[in-house]
């Protein structure tokens, strides 16, 4: 399974389509809160600046914040709070 598009929509959600055509709703504002890795992408600007790469959403130039496509797919990124 892979990210084929995604689309930022507003504060901290965005809208992932799978190569499989499943689209998902995204919102990572409470991960971001509790990860001190993630708090960088507070600032919307930076939040904004994801970008997909073999087949994920990834922000930073090295991969600073990233998540298992299975979390992504399944939006279970929140569950484990």
């Amino acid at each position: 399974m892979k990210v084929i598009n995604a689309t930022y929509l507003n504060d901290y959600k965005v809208e992932l389509l799978f190569d499989d055509k499943k689209n998902q709703l995204i919102d990572l504002l409470s991960v971001l809160q509790s990860n001190p890795v993630c708090k960088k992408y507070l600032d919307l600007i930076e939040f904004k600046k994801l970008k997909i790469e073999d087949g994920n959403i990834v922000w930073g130039k090295n991969w600073d914040m990233i998540f298992t496509i299975e979390s992504l797919y399944y939006n279970t990124l929140n569950k484990n709070s």
